[in-house]
């Protein structure tokens, strides 16, 4: 086999393999992981009864899943309603094609692989269109279920989403401004350039701009407290009512694969990606770049994917302890907090940062 089919088609094909595999175990254990930190928020034990500790509660949830009966209304439309999981679940799978997971491109083989599955110089662009497909797989199965609660909720998430597209847009331009670059790779370059792991420290810290992205992402992931469009008090369950099996399996493995999917962009955006965790301390960089260095590139590659994975859990951390703590809004004040609020604040954030830029330079 030549060295360009291992590099432009096998390479890949085991990257995306690999990326899938890993994500959908991390899937099973963050629903775990989001049972037992609310249940210690509200001093209980949460699931204990399967495995230790419960540590094998995500298998009995997936064997559930795959037992019950897959059920379809009797008016529903077949072909949307068997669509929609599908097109919900495709974009936050297809998304982490370019999210950069380290720094240090290994050879395996002879061949040069590199910690990401694609770099492209239109990354961020990239990401924004593909994650805001999903909106029409819960607009599909709210319509498709031909059912009242479903197509409420279903409504309420195509609104939300077009309110919170802005101040998260808004907070990733001033970003590739700082950057100059679309790339993903090249932002955390740009970081690493700056002197900082943490926000573009210098000219203008993007304190604000992570405000913005996190709670705009919140929303747009439909989570507490943004969770309108399956708020169970008023719609059942919204829009997947209707869904049951692995359809339903798959309404919940989109929004926690989104979940981690925000949480891997807050940490190339905002977080410094692989960069060591520092705390502005002069020297200690290079010492926290490769905890490894018997291993050689390996060490590296495998030290900046730690360094990745530990900002990841903390803001998945963040996402859970936000659902334990606020109740959920009310629609009006919902659409208030997005228009009024975060749309003047991402504007002024942008116009504050080129001026801010143009001052430096």
């Amino acid at each position: 086999m030549s060295e360009t089919v291992l590099k432009s088609v096998v390479v890949p094909a085991l990257q995306i393999a690999l990326v899938v595999a890993v994500l959908l175990g991390c899937v099973a254990y963050l629903v775990l992981l989001e049972r037992k930190i609310i249940a210690f928020m509200q001093v209980r034990l949460g699931p204990r009864r399967v495995g230790p500790h419960g540590l094998l509660q995500p298998v009995a949830d997936i064997l559930k899943l795959l037992l019950k009966e897959d059920i379809l209304p009797a008016r529903a439309d077949r072909l949307v309603f068997y669509l929609a999981p599908v097109i919900l679940l495709l974009p936050a799978l297809v998304a982490f094609a370019v999210i950069p997971f380290s720094g240090t491109p290994v050879r395996v083989l002879g061949v040069e692989v590199r910690p990401w599955i694609t770099d492209i110089n239109v990354g961020v662009l990239f990401l924004l269109a593909i994650s805001s497909l999903g909106v029409y797989g819960i607009v599909m199965a709210g319509w498709a279920s031909n059912s009242k609660y479903p197509l409420l909720g279903a409504l309420r998430s195509a609104a939300q989403m077009v309110s919170y597209e802005i101040p998260l847009g808004l907070s990733v331009i001033s970003i590739l401004m700082l950057a100059q670059t679309a790339s993903l790779v090249g932002i955390v370059r740009a970081q690493a350039e700056d002197g900082s792991w943490f926000l573009f420290w210098m000219p203008y810290p993007q304190i604000v701009g992570l405000f913005l992205y996190f709670v705009s992402a919140i929303a747009e992931t439909n989570r507490a407290p943004f969770d309108l469009p399956e708020a169970e008090t008023e719609l059942v369950a919204g829009f997947h009512t209707e869904y049951s099996g692995m359809k339903f399996a798959f309404f919940f493995l989109a929004e926690y694969a989104n979940m981690i999917l925000v949480a891997c962009i807050v940490t190339v955006l905002f977080l410094g990606g692989w960069l060591p965790i520092t705390l502005g301390i002069p020297g200690l960089r290079g010492a926290l770049s490769n905890l490894l260095p018997f291993w050689g590139d390996a060490g590296a590659a495998l030290t900046g994917l730690l360094w990745f994975g530990i900002k990841v859990l903390v803001v998945l951390y963040l996402y859970l302890w936000i659902r334990a703590t606020f109740p959920r809004y009310r629609y009006d004040q919902l659409m208030r907090l997005g228009w009024k609020w975060l749309i003047p604040l991402g504007l002024a954030h942008l116009v504050v940062t080129g001026i801010v830029l143009l001052a430096a330079h």
